[in-house]
């Protein structure tokens, strides 16, 4: 897939404030600070699209930019820490679980995860609870730079040995990382195919 535009739709504090569900969507969630914004810029293309902040907690809506005119690339607040009050980021959550559980054009959602990192808590019990639900989702594993090959590799496996305790089988998986620019062409690659399969579908 070729992005040849990307531009940003709304922002919106809640299910009933997003665009009308006529176009498939494709979400991108994950812990404070996991690079989800740098992510996003680089699939699109733009670096400029999704803000970036050193400060967790930035993304504190549901952002719709419109890709190519026909699909929806939304960014969601991250989970996990992040430096506001207690009620806001109870906010957050319920309003990001909502969009979730609720939103009928939802085709896919990316759980970015940091590679550098042993799976978190906070990240296997997100994972399960979209499991429980039937919400389809991927993994992407972030900042793969940060890491030689073989603790990457190292890494990656020890995330699917803690799954596959629960897990019947994996969820499709890309590794990516924004100064590579490793997994663009994979993680659009599976956009496309899952947006014609959606709408054969409909």
């Amino acid at each position: 897939m070729i992005i040849h535009s990307a531009f940003f739709i709304r922002s919106s504090p809640s299910l009933k404030q997003c665009p009308d569900p006529v176009k498939p969507e494709f979400g991108f969630i994950g812990r404070s600070n996991v690079g989800k914004s740098s992510l996003i810029n680089m699939l699109t293309g733009n670096s400029r699209l999704a803000k970036i902040s050193g400060n967790p907690g930035k993304t504190r809506t549901i952002n719709h930019f419109l890709i190519n005119g026909s699909w929806y690339l939304v960014d969601l607040p991250g989970y996990g820490f992040a430096r506001v009050p207690v009620k806001m980021r109870e906010k957050w959550i319920k309003s990001v679980e909502e969009y979730i559980l609720k939103r009928q054009n939802l085709v896919c959602l990316f759980v970015l995860l940091d590679s550098r990192h042993k799976p978190q808590k906070s990240d296997m019990s997100f994972m399960e609870s979209l499991g429980r639900n039937e919400i389809p989702f991927a993994r992407v594993f972030t900042k793969s730079d940060k890491l030689s090959a073989i603790a990457l590799e190292k890494s990656i496996h020890y995330y699917d040995s803690e799954m596959l305790k629960i897990w019947e089988s994996l969820p499709v998986t890309f590794i990516s990382s924004t100064i590579n620019k490793t997994g663009t062409e994979e993680i659009l690659g599976f956009i496309e195919e899952t947006i014609n399969n959606f709408s054969n579908a409909v």
